[in-house]
């Protein structure tokens, strides 16, 4: 398997002919890029990308699903995966070969076996994490995730991995549409991640979610990130690869 991270939380990965996308974005229109800001890096040209067999969406924030860009680089037709409780939204954007997944479906897709699992959203919006694996190796793409309860349980069933990639900003958000706001954070810390690591019994956490977008006083990053990932991840004993977009990480 290959493994290449991409812009923010995106993800390339391919087996043979099969090529997987996980929430890949080309832009962020507005209302989203009001409170993000403009990215801080760029961000993933879609014609930079072979067509893929499908892109897996983690949940339908502007920051993870592009469906716009999508169509452009790809046509209508390309098969998506969502949370299914997602399904009559995405259909709403033009596309036409999606699929609804709920915990615990899984589906192949050319080489690869795919997993829906529990992902919790900070703001209680439909969300899944996708466990990504061939015969010999398997990954697990968190997408912005707030710490919960189901890591044991995903080890349990589906462990353990070669890689978590798991957000580790710990975005502070003040928007319109969830006042008053919450001072907590909406994903992962970046300790929370090492702990989320740890219970996953990954070999590698390859932090995302991160330094793409800080835009105060709406979006905030935590402070000391990549610091507080190191010194938490040697407290805990997790391996951390730290990876740009564009490297490829298996």
């Amino acid at each position: 398997m290959k493994v290449q991270r991409l812009a923010w939380a995106g993800l390339f990965l391919q087996e043979g002919e099969t090529v997987i996308l996980i929430d890949p974005i080309q832009q962020v229109p507005a209302p989203t890029s009001h409170v993000v800001g403009q990215p801080l890096e760029r961000l993933t040209h879609f014609s930079k990308l072979p067509r893929p067999s499908a892109i897996l969406t983690t949940h339908l924030h502007a920051d993870h699903f592009d469906p716009e860009s999508a169509i452009q680089a790809f046509g209508h037709d390309l098969p998506f995966f969502v949370p299914h409780s997602s399904l009559e939204a995405t259909l709403q954007k033009g596309l036409t070969q999606v699929t609804g997944m709920n915990v615990g479906d899984q589906t192949k897709i050319g080489e690869f076996l795919v997993t829906a699992v529990q992902s919790i959203d900070g703001f209680g919006n439909p969300q899944v994490a996708w466990i990504v694996e061939t015969k010999t190796q398997r990954v697990i793409h968190c997408g912005d995730t707030v710490w919960h309860g189901y890591f044991w349980e995903i080890t349990k069933r589906y462990g353990p991995f070669d890689i978590a990639f798991l957000p580790v900003n710990g975005a502070v958000l003040d928007i319109p549409t969830h006042q008053p706001p919450s001072r907590l954070p909406a994903c992962l810390t970046p300790e929370q991640a090492v702990e989320a690591a740890h219970i996953l019994q990954a070999k590698k956490l390859v932090p995302i979610h991160y330094k793409t977008f800080h835009h105060p006083p709406f979006y905030l990053e935590t402070e000391d990130l990549e610091k507080r990932l190191q010194q938490a991840a040697r407290e805990s004993q997790v391996e951390v690869m730290m990876a740009e977009a564009g490297d490829f990480v298996l």
